[in-house]
């Protein structure tokens, strides 16, 4: 076996332990841009992964770990497309077993306890559901059994969360009091987890960095390198790139090109004459109302004519959705129209002895998911599933999936790349591959009061910290010790000043939207959608990326615009509207914020 091929092993041992030196490892910043901006220039990497989402970020680390040069790119920010849109829970899909299909359920659900337990503990947290019996028989038989069977399937995957119970309609009513009584007969009581999406994303994406992909953001791929192979065929061979933030173009030559691109996968392929793969994007929208608008120690599943509505526990807040709804519009700009708003409220409400109103919103924020085309236009029908297909040799799409099975995807992506490398390629390790901030993560969540003490923080605050960066949390308070301002509680939103610093100084953040819709969820998590914090967040940043006054004033300007935008959207009717506002939103990379 060549020693390419014990890759896999050797950086597993390396990630499981934390690191000995003062670096602080996986470190994204503008000089780690800059030297992997100079690597894509002139190395010649066996991987280029295009796409900043979950799934590109995935298939970036599974290819690194298997002992593959990699770069990754991606035209905005990471995660800042779908992978910071989402529902924010990791579930197998209980409602997927109504339509039997029961190895993706299994799948998905051995993800979970993956993810929960060994991959990124740190970042996953149990969330109980309700769902709610409105007949007194037959739907506590069926219903049980399909929560029973959803549990037994994920029996033997190291299952960490707590066992489902049946419940009386007055033991329900205890938990869910701000709930209308009327709708429900009994309950049962499950468990799925939760996880921050975007911080997840930017973990992987950092993991990979940590093991030696090159990754860029703010990197646009404006066409495809073509040359004739050996056989006379015609092939992908690289990319033409150019530096949003310079102008600069470069071409980055790879043996494998991976469009993992998710709603623009067809853009993509269209360079080269397009593809029998292609997506449909559904618009999913959610509102985020405070934990106080409803009195309740549990979540609930609601059934609409349509789909299902979650009310999920978040932090302080409750997060509402989702919609399911076909969406032919710009992919670059998905809106909540006030119609979006209105579908989710009058279903809630439904249910709901204090009815939400729009003054309850404090956020809302809009997704598009890649779904493979399929027969009809229901897009609550499409395959979850995923699909990867070779379209021109050297060009590989990954289309489809959940967030769940995000690495699964990745493998799978990485299995057909590696066919058509010119030697054996160890097979995917990232199952048992901690992401940055899982090592000692018990050790460090046990010392949470000595920490609070330690830098005279809230024990809240310090919770926040350790769900966000884990064992790495040190390096966060490591700032603080330095400059015992930077402890201060940001207003409106329960964050830290660190947390801005420690997002420009290692977490890849390039501009002031970065930091307050993905390093921290200020933009949906406060009725002032982070314009309380945004001077201060863009002063925190300036000395970080050599800002002057008037880049500091733009950055804010430009969040204003984004906001105002926003706000216009929501009060939009679903006629395309919606989207007209939110084209105004220029972000600050020179394209239409996602």
């Amino acid at each position: 076996m060549t020693k390419r091929a014990y890759a896999c092993e050797e950086m597993t041992s390396q990630a499981a332990s934390a690191p000995t030196s003062s670096e602080i490892p996986g470190s994204l910043n503008p000089t780690q841009r800059a030297k992997d901006w100079k690597r894509l220039a002139t190395e010649e990497f066996d991987v280029l992964v295009v796409g900043g989402g979950v799934t590109g970020v995935g298939c970036a680390l599974d290819a690194v770990t298997r002992g593959l040069s990699v770069g990754l790119i991606e035209q905005r920010d990471l995660a800042s497309g779908t992978s910071s849109r989402s529902s924010k829970l990791l579930h197998g899909g209980l409602r997927y077993l109504e339509q039997r299909d029961f190895a993706l359920v299994r799948e998905a659900l051995h993800e979970r306890s993956l993810l929960a337990s060994s991959i990124c503990p740190h970042l996953v947290r149990p969330v109980s559901f309700l769902l709610p019996l409105t007949h007194r028989v037959w739907q506590r038989v069926y219903y049980g059994a399909g929560v029973l069977l959803y549990e037994l399937l994920a029996l033997g995957r190291r299952n960490p969360l707590p066992r489902h119970r049946h419940l009386s309609r007055r033991t329900a009513m205890t938990l869910v009091p701000g709930f209308d009584d009327h709708f429900l007969v009994g309950a049962i009581r499950y468990y799925d987890a939760q996880i921050d999406d975007a911080r997840h994303t930017l973990t992987v994406a950092r993991t990979a960095a940590r093991h030696g992909a090159a990754v860029v953001t703010s990197a646009q791929l404006t066409g495809l390198l073509r040359e004739d192979d050996k056989s006379g065929d015609d092939r992908v061979v690289g990319a033409t790139i150019t530096d949003v933030e310079t102008g600069e173009e470069i071409e980055v030559r790879a043996t494998k090109v991976v469009n993992a691109t998710g709603v623009w996968l067809d853009e993509i392929q269209d360079m080269v004459g397009g593809s029998e793969l292609h997506v449909t994007a559904a618009k999913g929208v959610h509102i985020v109302v405070p934990r106080e608008a409803i009195d309740s120690d549990s979540g609930l599943i609601l059934r609409t004519p349509n789909s299902v509505l979650f009310v999920i526990p978040w932090g302080r807040h409750w997060l509402i959705g989702t919609t399911d709804t076909s969406y032919e519009l710009d992919r670059a700009h998905p809106a909540a129209s006030a119609s979006d708003i209105d579908y989710i409220l009058e279903h809630a409400n439904h249910a709901l002895r204090r009815p939400l109103t729009r003054a309850d919103i404090v956020g809302v924020y809009a997704g598009l998911r890649p779904l493979v085309s399929g027969e009809g236009g229901d897009t609550a029908r499409l395959s979850r599933e995923h699909a990867v297909l070779e379209p021109v040799p050297g060009l590989i799409s990954i289309a489809g999936g959940k967030y769940t099975t995000y690495r699964l995807m990745a493998a799978d992506t990485i299995d057909m790349a590696a066919d058509g490398l010119d030697r054996k390629v160890p097979k995917s390790c990232t199952d048992r591959l901690p992401l940055i901030g899982a090592d000692q993560w018990s050790t460090f969540k046990d010392n949470a009061a000595r920490l609070a003490r330690e830098y005279e923080l809230t024990t809240e605050a310090v919770d926040r910290l350790l769900w966000r960066h884990g064992s790495r949390v040190d390096d966060v308070l490591a700032l603080v010790a330095n400059d015992p301002t930077l402890g201060e509680e940001l207003p409106g939103g329960g964050y830290i000043a660190a947390e801005v610093v420690y997002a420009a100084r290692h977490e890849g953040a390039l501009h002031l939207d970065d930091v307050l819709a993905r390093r921290m969820r200020i933009s949906i998590e406060n009725d002032q959608r982070g314009l309380l914090v945004a001077e201060q967040a863009a002063a925190l940043m300036a000395p970080e990326l050599g800002w002057n006054d008037d880049r500091r004033r733009l950055e804010v300007e430009r969040w204003q615009t984004r906001i105002d935008a926003e706000l216009a959207a929501n009060a939009a009717p679903d006629d395309g509207t919606a989207d007209e506002f939110r084209q105004s939103a220029i972000d600050s990379r020179g394209l239409a914020d996602a």
